[in-house]
């Protein structure tokens, strides 16, 4: 016998986000009844993760769901459901939710507009598309937007997922994805900048160099309170110009780089003056070894 308040839940957008957390809906005996899948990809998971779920148009999966999945890419969140609601597809009472970490629930206005409930709930981690993040999403953070009547249903969803949730208003959405982007995405730029540039004078395993490095010091960043620099270390923090002089010297054919190194450069030096690692003096030094302007 199925639990009480089980779902229809369809998903429009078979992607790595979308196909999980349509499984992640089943394990906690929802009812996934559609997914929409157009390349081998999408339908490659629909059978990996969904066995057994018809593929149908989007129009189908939304009029077949209590509970849609509105898992396309950021940018087509708004467009694509907009199309439905001028087919009719959106009913009252209706569930929609999209995954983006960007939008708010104004992403799915026209679903709104014809009486179904909006909400934005996104899982902050990364995503493989494979049976491997079912794992990973217990107890990771989901940052969930909804209404306030409406804030219950999104944690509820967001725990029956595997996750925490955390609420973070509408308007806060964007800043929310930038801190996880700058504190994600920039980190795997810069560490694989700095990997090649290892694996360019010769070492073999940049990985065994860098590694203890950089998990030492994400982790010291992660345990320091917002803001704080105790756990800052480098050339930078220590007012050493020379340093760092030699290495935009040895950067200059190197342009990708040279350009991320004196841009962080500039952030670790003023995040030292505002925190106290360095003085005023020290400072200048800095800024005008990078050659950027104070």
């Amino acid at each position: 016998m199925s639990r009480p308040g089980r779902l229809k839940v369809g998903v429009i957008g078979a992607g790595r986000v979308g196909a999980v957390l349509g499984a992640a809906l089943r394990a906690a005996e929802h009812d996934i009844v559609g997914a929409t899948g157009v390349s081998e990809e999408s339908l490659s998971r629909i059978d990996a993760l969904l066995p057994g779920v018809p593929v149908m148009d989007p129009q189908e999966v939304a009029q077949a769901a209590d509970l849609v999945l509105m898992t396309v890419p950021d940018d087509s969140i708004a467009a694509v459901t907009a199309g439905l609601a001028s087919l009719g597809a959106w009913r009252p009472g209706q569930i929609v939710i999209h995954a983006s970490g960007r939008w708010g629930t104004e992403a799915l206005a026209d679903a709104a507009s014809k009486g179904a409930m909006p909400l934005a709930i996104h899982p902050a981690m990364t995503f493989t598309g494979t049976s491997l993040d079912l794992t990973r999403m217990t107890g990771a953070a989901f940052a969930v937007s909804a209404a306030a009547p409406l804030l219950p249903i999104a944690q509820a969803l967001a725990v029956e997922m595997g996750g925490e949730p955390i609420v973070i208003d509408d308007a806060d959405r964007a800043a929310y994805h930038a801190a996880l982007v700058h504190g994600a995405n920039h980190v795997v730029t810069a560490v694989s900048q700095a990997a090649g540039l290892l694996a360019r004078i010769g070492v073999e395993r940049p990985d065994r160099v860098l590694g203890p490095l950089v998990h030492a010091s994400v982790d010291g960043a992660l345990g320091d309170a917002p803001g704080a620099v105790s756990t800052l270390t480098g050339p930078v923090v220590r007012g050493d110009a020379g340093t760092v002089a030699a290495h935009l010297a040895t950067l200059i054919d190197q342009p990708e780089a040279l350009h991320a190194y004196r841009a962080m450069a500039r952030a670790t030096a003023d995040l030292a003056l505002h925190g106290g690692r360095i003085g005023p003096a020290a400072y200048a030094d800095i800024i005008a070894t990078l050659g950027v302007d104070p």
